[in-house]
């Protein structure tokens, strides 16, 4: 297993549960479904056991809901009404929506549920956190580092654990000055015509900082 594949599993930081909604919100908004149920659907950190199972309700409410329209906008009403029904049930359960307006992502799940076939004709709620409905301009780094890896997995150009660790490396640099990494993984989100490309210069610029750090390494 190479240093790219490492760092893009699970020895890598959990992020923030904050940042998680935040990033599923904007992946959702821009209507990249199955990455923000991804992104949703990992496992929040938290600072005390009640926290956590609400935080959990909440990530697990919101990735039904993005797995449900994706379903109902693919036709499948029984899969979707199935995932709706779960969503409801979970979004009622929260206490602590951690500012997520989720009054209408319920009803919308409700909806579906009753009636997944109408979903080809209807538009989903937009997620609104913090009364701002966030999209790809609107991330922090760390948000911005969720999202990424979510659209390569997804189908989007570039490589998943390649983008995870140009995230972890545009975390590192915060603060020094080097900006590199993040400026690439905002213009990986925000300029979809040049995914491509920008995926590309990522690739690069992993490959020599892997590099540099091996052969410092390689000095002790």
């Amino acid at each position: 297993m190479s240093d790219r594949d490492s760092r893009g599993q699970s020895d890598r930081d959990p992020a923030d549960g904050a940042e998680r909604v935040v990033a599923g919100a904007a992946l959702f908004n821009e209507r990249h479904l199955l990455a923000a149920q991804s992104v949703w659907e990992a496992t929040p950190t938290a600072s005390s056991e009640t926290r956590e199972e609400d935080a959990e309700r909440l990530l697990r409410g919101l990735g039904a809901t993005a797995a449900a329209t994706r379903r109902a906008v693919d036709g499948d009403g029984q899969e979707a009404s199935g995932h709706a029904e779960d969503a409801a049930v979970a979004l009622a359960a929260v206490t602590d929506p951690q500012g997520v307006a989720v009054t209408p992502v319920r009803e919308w799940a409700e909806r579906l549920a009753a009636a997944p076939e109408g979903a080809e004709s209807a538009t989903p709620p937009r997620v609104r956190v913090d009364d701002e409905t966030p999209t790809f301009g609107d991330l922090s780094l760390g948000a911005a580092g969720l999202a990424a890896p979510a659209l390569a997995a997804a189908g989007e150009p570039g490589d998943e654990a390649t983008l995870a660790t140009a995230a972890e490396f545009a975390s590192e640099a915060r603060g020094t000055g080097r900006t590199e990494f993040a400026e690439l993984l905002f213009a990986y989100l925000r300029t979809p015509d040049a995914r491509p490309q920008v995926a590309a210069r990522l690739g690069d610029h992993v490959e020599r900082e892997e590099r540099k750090r091996r052969d410092v390494d390689g000095l002790f």
